[in-house]
Formats: C-alpha cells, structure tokens, sequence
C-alpha cells in the first residue's frame, strides 16, 4: 500500500493553506494503551500540531486524542508528546531541511495502515500572505470554469 493510503482518522486541512509541502514521510507513531481505541474511534485531532527533531528522534507536539470512553484510570494524557518512528537516514535527512529558515515538520494526515496508526508528515516552507491569496484565486477561477463547464453540458 503506498505511503498516504489507509483509513483516514485526522487530517490537517489549514496545512496545505499555510505551507507549500515539498516533500512528505510516513511515520509510525508511539502509543500508550487506550491511544489506539481512541483513535480507531476517530477521537485524533491534528489541528495544531507540529513536529519537531530532538536529539536526533522526531517528536509530534500539541496532537489531540481524546480519552477512551471505558479507559477509566488506565486513560492517557490528551496533549501529550509523542515520539515518531522513522528511519536513520529520513531524520538526518529532516534535521538538515528543518535547519533551513523557513521550513517546518507539519503532520498532514492520521491515518491507519495495516492495523497500525501512521502520520504523514510534510516537510513545508511556509506561505506569505500574498501566496495563499493566489492560491485562492487560483482555487476559485478553477471552479468558475468547472461550473461553467458543468452548466455546458447539462444543456445539450
């Protein structure tokens, strides 16, 4: 199954609005007991959270899940850190990227892949105001023409 597929348990929608991703990684994330149940039951929010590269390991910070309805003590910590798996040689290639001025670790999409919970992080540069302007221009001259387009052919 290739990188991105699976079922989908978070997205982050404001990502690709605020960052121009260049460049993506799949990367399996630690979890604490009623974690798993919580986000099975699509309870993750990624809203705003980021990612950053310590001490050589990739850490997900201010990711949401919620607690486990039936977890009563044994429940986790909604906020908490969470370490991200990933191989030697992506973090040496993020810690070079993220030394960069401008360029930050956005996780993209929660999703679940093989029965394991997996984050699709994205290596963004960060947009201008001017930037997601045009890009909502951009977005809005596009449904103009495919409305158009539509209004064409419910005529013939």
């Amino acid at each position: 199954m290739p990188k991105g597929m699976g079922k989908v348990v978070a997205q982050n929608k404001k990502a690709n609005h605020d960052f121009s991703i260049e460049e993506t990684f799949e990367a399996g994330i630690v979890l604490q007991g009623t974690e798993i149940k919580s986000i099975r039951n699509g309870r993750a929010n990624l809203k705003d959270s980021y990612a950053r590269v310590e001490g050589g390991e990739v850490f997900l910070h201010n990711m949401h899940v919620s607690p486990y309805e039936q977890g009563n003590r044994y429940n986790h910590e909604p906020l908490r850190t969470r370490k991200l798996l990933l191989h030697k040689r992506e973090i040496a290639n993020l810690i070079g990227a993220t030394k960069e001025e401008g360029y930050a670790l956005v996780p993209l999409k929660m999703y679940l892949k093989n029965g394991y919970a997996k984050v699709l992080i994205g290596l963004g540069k960060g947009k201008k105001k001017y930037d997601k302007r045009e890009d909502l221009k951009k977005k809005e001259a596009k449904r103009d023409i495919e409305r158009a387009f539509r209004d064409r052919q419910k005529d013939y």
